[in-house]
């Protein structure tokens, strides 16, 4: 996919096959309305509003009573003209309008070409185009606020915001560079600390509240890990409602980590089912034992499963030691079979529940995970992906180093990271390293956006 623009006239479907009530065609590019009207057979058709009419095939057949809708360009999604075509739902339909688009001169878009298409027609910066694909997979209704704040502008306009204050420092710096040889008053240095010591604070709270609140974008992974047989995988069914993994008294029965996909409140979590932490001889049940170390460090969230039934013994505290390697990891002990007589009593200094899984005694556990998942009403931005997180970490290693050269009276490496720092974040909203971002970027969009 190049990054040029180019006259073709693009065409997709845009809503999924299959059977329903309404299919959309869109159309962009120069020869939108021309095809528009040799197919309905009509000449006029006012710019944004929608027009009932019949369109034909090559024969002079009808192919089906639609509404067209034509934005004239600039005042369209691609900055081009657009037309969009609401027919009759179902794959026959929306395919033979699809032939005879392409017939009269329209070729297939490739995924996400109309999103290119308005980035580089200036429709929408990088930010702006990488919230329109996640928020088509949004995985919560945090997500999709957040989201569509993105869209809107709100990242474009900090980060705008942040280059114009950086600018100003670097404007400070450059002058003191032209008059190196007089003395830089004392409350010039000041300001100018002030000023990135302000931006480097937004930038930390953006950052870690940003990585705190990644799932809401991909999903949380939820881990269940305990000792063998304390209930882990009747946990695992009663979370999901259906009996997903086989349950035994034999010690080992779960051998490799059972995955699936549930939602808890308005939040996609992957839940993930964990072979016993234990010692073993068996070669196959230390695989999965190893299997389970990895998924406790790569989720979001464990729920460390006890048998409240039993003392606590060598095997339990050797999954407390491994939970103590976890460092802030959000962690929370489930003392499972609360429905025999109790001997372990809780001295764990997490989080914890008594119930019994069982029996499906999981309501409270299920209200607080959905507290943790779904978070506070916040209006505070956060970074929806790898690239924009990677940006304002290397701003923030750039005004690091750009103050330890201010201290040092380094004028000239303190422009240079200034310098650098402005790159950095501009990369969130209009990249500088060519087409192989953008290209990956749009191709994993659907066809029709």
């Amino acid at each position: 996919m190049s990054l040029e623009l180019n006259s073709s006239t693009i065409t997709a479907i845009c809503t999924p096959l299959g059977g329903g009530a309404v299919g959309i065609v869109r159309i962009s590019g120069e020869q939108s309305l021309s095809i528009i009207q040799t197919l309905s057979k009509k000449t006029s058709f006012t710019p944004r509003y929608a027009t009932l009419c019949t369109l034909y095939d090559r024969e002079g057949e009808a192919l089906d009573e639609v509404i067209v809708i034509y934005f004239k360009a600039p005042h369209s999604y691609t900055r081009e003209d657009v037309c969009e075509i609401q027919c009759h739902g179902g794959n026959m339909m929306v395919r033979r309008i699809l032939e005879e688009v392409v017939h009269l001169g329209a070729r297939l878009a490739e995924n996400g070409e109309f999103t290119k298409r308005a980035f580089l027609n200036g429709r929408l910066d990088l930010s702006q185009a990488q919230a329109v694909a996640k928020l088509i997979e949004a995985k919560s209704i945090e997500a999709q606020k957040t989201l569509l704040r993105q869209l809107k502008g709100e990242l474009s306009v900090f980060v705008e915001n942040s280059r114009e204050s950086l600018y100003e420092v670097l404007a400070y710096s450059e002058v003191m560079i032209d008059y190196s040889e007089e003395d830089i008053p004392e409350d010039t240095l000041q300001n100018l600390h002030q000023k990135i010591d302000v931006l480097y604070e937004r930038l930390e709270e953006i950052l870690m509240h940003s990585k705190a609140r990644i799932g809401i974008f991909e999903g949380f992974s939820l881990c269940i890990v305990g000792k063998p047989n304390v209930g882990k995988s009747s946990l695992l069914n009663a979370l999901l409602l259906y009996d997903r993994a086989i349950i035994s008294n034999i010690a080992g029965t779960t051998r490799d980590t059972i995955e699936e996909v549930l939602n808890i409140g308005s939040t996609q979590v992957r839940l993930i089912d964990t072979a016993g932490i234990r010692e073993s001889s068996d070669e196959i049940e230390n695989i999965g034992i190893a299997k389970s170390k990895e998924a406790i460090e790569k989720s979001d969230i464990v729920l460390a499963v006890f048998d409240s039934s039993r003392e606590f013994d060598s095997e339990d505290e050797k999954i407390i030691e491994l939970l103590r390697e976890q460092g802030d990891k959000q962690i929370i002990s489930i003392f499972n079979k609360s429905d025999l007589p109790q001997k372990s009593c809780n001295t764990l200094p997490y989080p914890s529940f008594s119930l019994s899984a069982q029996n499906k005694e999981i309501k409270e556990l299920i209200n607080y995970l959905q507290g943790i998942l779904e978070g506070s009403e916040s209006s505070e931005i956060i970074l929806s992906s790898a690239n924009q997180i990677q940006s304002v970490q290397k701003t923030l290693s750039y005004l690091t180093e750009a103050k330890t050269m201010l201290d040092n009276g380094c004028l000239e490496l303190f422009s240079y990271n200034i310098r650098d720092a402005i790159e950095s974040i501009g990369k969130i909203t209009k990249p500088y390293d060519g087409a192989d971002l953008l290209d990956k970027m749009f191709s994993e969009f659907c066809l029709g956006k």
